[in-house]
């Protein structure tokens, strides 16, 4: 007999006894032994091991979205360029979710500047997943206790979803023969980007620059040379890639503008009439995508959140990726249709080739390479 018959057993005993005692000849003595079995039967159930309401919950104190019979909700915060890839991709999850968890969730969405999302989250915008522009925002998240710093090694690619190149819009016809990242160093040659210290796009233009340079063969010196000897040829220098964008193709500044591919790609679905060059010596622009650790946990959505990110790596999501000009991961791109999509870039150099974003991004901060490249420029 174990300890909780025991128990069982001497409550027994003690009724009986008190039943003999009262002798069920009274109103009082009904009462009593009610009052004395109801307090009996929950000792005895919140003594109970096999009760499963004493079992823990996951980490984070929030049981899973699937063992949850309501519905579930998420909130996917994004930079405003693969809105058209997950708007096509989050009705195909929502069916293989239900499918598998019968469960139906819901998304609401926010797209805007990947520094800006990066702010509001910081903030208190409580996003569950997020896809950003560039890894150094993810790293801010890291920093401010928001995201897990195994974040890149939860997923495939290194948390990296989608991938595309930099490109160089021409004038029509491109008058000045501008093939590759050189061309912007000629004397008659002027380009407009944004600014590195307000844009995370141009920071990969910044970095395709130096990527170019080191590729040939330059020392760190000779590559600063190369890169603010094209940034003396920039015209506009704007505040994000919008305004870039609209001093390129609406007041008609300078001779070439630094873009993303799959921004000219998505143009040219939309009507739009860009001629436009892939340099066959380039940096991948990885845009990364993590689980929202401290409000997943929060929320209970950390097992329908991870999923959700796991299939933005599959193929059928990487299909939509590749829709709206983002280049497919993995063998995908190796299908004829995406070959012939996607022009081959014989050398392709990765931000980890710089130290990945926590060493690049100081190049951007008061005082760094890029402020000393706009001194030297001001002074010449």
């Amino acid at each position: 007999m174990n300890r909780w018959q025991s128990l069982l057993s001497q409550g027994e005993r003690y009724v009986a006894a008190l039943t003999n005692r009262l002798r069920l000849n009274s109103l009082k003595g009904l009462v009593s032994l009610f009052v004395m079995g109801v307090a009996l039967s929950v000792t005895v159930a919140a003594c109970s091991g096999n009760n499963p309401t004493t079992e823990a919950n996951p980490a984070g104190g929030a049981s899973p979205a699937s063992a949850q019979k309501q519905d579930v909700e998420l909130t996917l915060v994004g930079y405003a360029v693969p809105k058209a890839a997950h708007d096509a991709i989050i009705p195909k999850f929502q069916e293989k979710w239900k499918a598998e968890k019968g469960q139906n969730v819901t998304f609401k969405q926010s797209y805007g500047g990947s520094g800006s999302q990066t702010r509001a989250i910081i903030d208190g915008l409580e996003a569950d997943v997020v896809h950003l522009a560039i890894g150094a925002d993810v790293n801010k998240l890291v920093k401010a206790g928001f995201v897990s710093d195994d974040w890149t090694k939860r997923v495939p690619n290194n948390g990296i979803v989608g991938e595309t190149v930099a490109a160089i819009i021409t004038r029509e016809g491109n008058p000045k023969n501008i093939k590759t990242f050189a061309d912007l160093t000629k004397p008659d040659v002027k380009w407009v980007t944004a600014d590195p210290k307000t844009s995370g796009g141009a920071r990969w233009n910044y970095f395709a620059l130096w990527n170019y340079a080191k590729k040939q063969g330059n020392d760190d010196a000779k590559a600063l040379e190369f890169v603010t000897s094209a940034y003396k040829n920039v015209a506009v220098l704007a505040k994000d890639a919008r305004e870039s964008t609209d001093a390129f193709a609406k007041q008609g500044q300078g001779d070439a503008l630094v873009n993303y591919e799959n921004e000219v790609i998505l143009a040219r679905q939309k009507g739009q009439k860009l001629d436009y060059v892939i340099p066959d010596i380039n940096i991948s622009i990885d845009t990364p995508t993590t689980i929202i650790d401290k409000n997943v946990d929060k929320h209970g959505t950390r097992e329908v959140a991870q999923a959700f990110v796991e299939y933005l790596f599959t193929p059928e999501a990487q299909r939509e990726f590749a829709k709206v000009g983002f280049r497919p991961l993995g063998d995908l791109g190796k299908e004829k249709e995406f070959v012939s999509q996607f022009p081959a870039v014989k050398q392709l150099g990765r931000i980890d080739d710089f130290g990945g974003w926590q060493q690049a991004q100081k190049a951007f901060e008061d005082g760094g390479q890029f402020d000393q490249i706009r001194t030297q420029i001001a002074r010449s």
